[in-house]
């Protein structure tokens, strides 16, 4: 598909797009386009290289046609070359999703390019995330079938896009979901609520040559590998209680070193919510969970599942810039989150009312003990906690403090280990101060300013393999965002290392918003670090220079 002409998907595009959302054949188009570039320069201070090609850009349209319960669809996607973070294995044109589907009340079917996820999706989760570069939708049959008021039965079948291509394993799948109160009467028009589902998954793959430990030997891979899960959402009144087992059999792939040990994972979360008040507690155990289509394939690419982080996903620059991945191959962590509104006209609430959220999390790794390598179990388990991954403790206050000021104030306390970057280098303990104002000047201006503070005891040393982190160090940032009316905004900022750190990173924003369109154009310097988005990143190459985005939809 890379460098193909495609003149047919071509000229169902130009169709449709001129169509302008009219009818067509009594059926209705719409659609979304978006282009993104970049231009960059070498830096040596921040580790920016040269880019030959000088302007790198991502594009793509998508177009959906429905017709009643039938819809079609397809998106065309355009990467010469791609942004810095994006795989080089992207350059190319084509097109790159497409599906008919006929959803009734009853069936379902969807044939062609189709993203589908059971329960939590810690067995089956496929997905696309444009800004991480992710697209592990399946190409096959699937099938939702609704019998009866309250259940709900899935089956699939295809194989998982990589690139341009599609990876040489078959995902099949079958899951059922059961909400009782839809099924039983009395229990419906009760405080209580509860749905119960279980679903399987099995991957084949043909055997190839895999060496073992031993020259003399090669590995015996199974060629089918089934994973399955159970789950149950309960409530009453108030309380809810989401938790789901997970099971996988043998799978030796590159991400466990080919070892022969089952998967498991277990996933909780508690709630309590009411009015002005929420709390939530959240517990996850993975042991060897890392589930892909084709075992050879390392890096984030051909995941059948997915495996949710159980951190809090920060926004702010410095909260963000130590981001946490979920470590697939074994970890234990819990996160609790409350949330509180004082009142209006209380002592803490004010003339307005106060809003406070405390969220709290850590992860650790398995404590285990290590019996062999590939072509065995690979370890075994002790009852005890392994290295301490990732810790963090936050406080967030929104407070207004007149009918157009708003000011939110964070303080954070984090502790990162790189090893979860595959990086050496011990632990870093990380004070962060956040302040947010936004001032609402009149109806047609309202500015934002931003500061924020780190403190680490990490420290930059480009000679010392254990202390070349770019994000090391002490840091300061101040921001600036002023929106004009409802078309135009302006923003700059500046992040600068200042004690045992290195960098200084400016960017100036201008923004334009007319309906459906948006152009964006920013020039300055990026960091190199992880993107991470719900425990899943992608590396991002610091850079120095030009980006634009333009989005459009019709």
């Amino acid at each position: 598909m890379r460098k193909s002409k495609f003149i047919l998907p071509l000229m169902m595009l130009s169709l449709m797009v001129g169509a302008k959302a009219q009818g067509i054949m009594g059926g209705h188009v719409t659609g979304n386009v978006q282009l993104d570039g970049q231009m960059s320069r070498a830096d040596s201070v921040i580790g920016a290289q040269d880019v030959p090609e000088k302007l790198l850009m991502n594009a793509r349209a998508d177009i959906l046609y429905t017709n009643g319960d039938f819809s079609a669809g397809l998106r065309f996607e355009m990467y010469e070359k791609p942004l810095l973070g994006f795989d080089a294995q992207y350059e190319g044109e084509g097109l790159a999703n497409y599906f008919v589907n006929y959803n009734g009340k009853r069936l379902s079917v969807t044939a062609g390019n189709f993203y589908e996820q059971f329960g939590s999706g810690m067995i089956l989760r496929t997905y696309e995330d444009r800004y991480l570069g992710l697209d592990n939708s399946i190409r096959g049959i699937n099938v939702t079938l609704r019998p009866v008021d309250g259940v709900t039965i899935k089956g699939l079948v295809g194989k998982q896009r990589i690139f341009w291509g599609y990876g040489n394993g078959l995902v099949r799948g079958i899951d059922g979901e059961v909400d009782l109160g839809s099924l039983i009467k009395p229990l419906g028009e009760s405080k209580f609520r509860a749905t119960l589902g279980a679903g399987f998954v099995s991957k084949y793959e043909n055997d190839e040559v895999i060496p073992a430990e031993t020259p003399e030997y090669r590995l015996n891979l199974p060629l089918n590998v089934g994973a399955t899960s159970l789950r149950a959402d309960l409530g009453y009144g108030n309380w809810s209680l989401q938790a789901e087992y997970a099971r996988k059999g043998q799978d030796p792939n590159a991400i466990n070193g080919y070892i022969y040990r089952p998967g498991q994972a277990l996933l909780l979360n508690l709630n309590y919510s009411q009015r002005g008040f929420s709390a939530g507690i959240q517990a996850k155990r993975i042991d060897n969970m890392g589930f892909k289509s084709v075992r050879s394939q390392s890096g984030e690419m051909l995941y059948i599942n997915y495996l949710p982080a159980i951190t809090k996903n920060h926004t702010y620059a410095f909260l963000a810039m130590y981001p946490y991945a979920t470590q697939v191959n074994g970890e234990q962590g819990l996160q609790a989150d409350v949330m509180y509104k004082f009142k209006k006209g209380t002592l803490l609430g004010g003339e307005y009312g106060t809003d406070v959220h405390v969220n709290s999390s850590v992860v650790y790794g398995l404590d285990t003990t290590v019996t062999g390598g590939a072509g065995t179990e690979g370890y075994e388990v002790n009852s005890g906690l392994g290295q301490l991954f990732y810790g963090d403790v936050s406080v967030e206050v929104a407070k207004k403090l007149s009918k157009a000021v708003k000011l939110t104030a964070t303080y954070a306390y984090q502790v990162f280990n790189p090893v979860v970057e595959n990086e050496p280098g011990s632990l870093h303990h990380n004070n962060i101060v956040v302040a947010d104002v936004a001032w609402k000047v009149n109806k047609k201006h309202s500015l934002r300013f931003e500061a924020e503070w780190m403190g680490s005891d990490s420290h930059y040393d480009a000679d010392d393999p254990e202390h070349n982190d770019r994000r090391a160090g002490d840091w300061v940032m101040g921001l600036v965002e002023w929106n004009v009316g409802t078309h135009w905004f302006v923003s700059a900022s500046d992040q600068y290392a200042y004690n045992d750190g290195i960098g200084n990173y400016y960017n100036l924003s201008v923004g334009y918003t007319h309906g459906a369109t948006r152009l964006q154009v920013g020039y300055g310097k990026q960091r190199e670090g992880l993107l991470c988005i719900g425990g899943v990143c992608r590396l991002v190459p610091a850079s120095n220079g030009l980006t634009f985005s333009l989005t459009a939809s019709f």
